[in-house]
């Protein structure tokens, strides 16, 4: 049976509307509500029922980031992780943190918690990077099947449909693995009062970065942060010939 690492970011809120700092350099997260991201949320309910099928014999739960990811951690605890890890971030130093400092985490955990497989959400809803799993499959040379929409596993191999562009693909992999969850691989359990009680108890390790040799200078510079130009109002035409006069203005046909 594969011992299971899924990845699970902290994230605001997918119902808060985000308002970005009145000095331009980010979004507002202080007194902002947070939440497991979606996806990974997909990710973790994934691990849990291989391990209800007896395909995995511990699920471990790891998050980067300041104190208040322990609450994530928490949640995925009270959904059926045996234990978690929390890489302690200061604050300031997580802004610059990106998916490749998070990916060299993921694979140093990975051979230290000797995991068969690494499960994450496809992208987190806030940079929207897609990119994690991929460059955590890289680091570890590990076979990779992302934004996956179905899983199985026979014959010692993974069976897997992954969606892409024109409609759905199916492969297979060994293990270990790295794997991606799309939106319509499961639907995420919601995580039972004893089962919530019961997440306390379990052990939660604290590490920093330096633990796993990951340098987190940062690579980027943020520039400027705008919220979206706001959308014009259209325009109502009285035919078909008016419409293309319009287009013909815009300059689309």
């Amino acid at each position: 049976m594969a011992r299971v690492l899924v990845g699970c970011k902290r994230v605001i809120d997918y119902a808060v509307k985000v308002r970005v700092k009145p000095d331009k350099t980010g979004v507002v997260k202080q007194n902002v509500k947070h939440s497991l991201n979606p996806f990974d949320e997909i990710a973790v309910e994934e691990a849990v029922r291989m391990k209800e099928k007896k395909l995995a014999s511990e699920i471990i739960a790891l998050s980067c980031g300041p104190s208040q990811c322990q609450e994530t951690l928490r949640t995925a605890l009270a959904m059926g992780a045996d234990k978690a890890i929390h890489v302690e971030i200061p604050e300031k130093e997580y802004e610059g943190m990106t998916s490749l400092h998070v990916s060299k985490v993921l694979a140093k955990a990975a051979q230290e918690e000797g995991a068969d497989l690494v499960i994450v959400g496809k992208q987190s809803i806030d940079d929207d990077s897609a990119q994690t799993a991929q460059m955590t499959a890289a680091l570890l040379d590990w076979p990779q099947a992302t934004f996956i929409s179905k899983l199985e596993k026979a014959e010692g191999k993974l069976k897997i449909t992954r969606e892409i562009d024109g409609g759905l693909e199916n492969i297979t992999a060994n293990i270990p693995a790295v794997l991606s969850a799309d939106l319509r691989l499961n639907e995420p359990r919601y995580a039972t009062l004893p089962n919530i009680m019961k997440a306390k108890k379990k052990p939660m390790t604290k590490k920093k970065a330096s633990d796993y040799g990951v340098d987190l200078s940062p690579r980027f510079d943020v520039v400027n942060v705008v919220d979206p130009p706001v959308r014009e109002a259209g325009v109502k035409v009285e035919s078909v010939d008016d419409l293309i006069d319009k287009l013909k203005g815009a300059g689309v046909v």
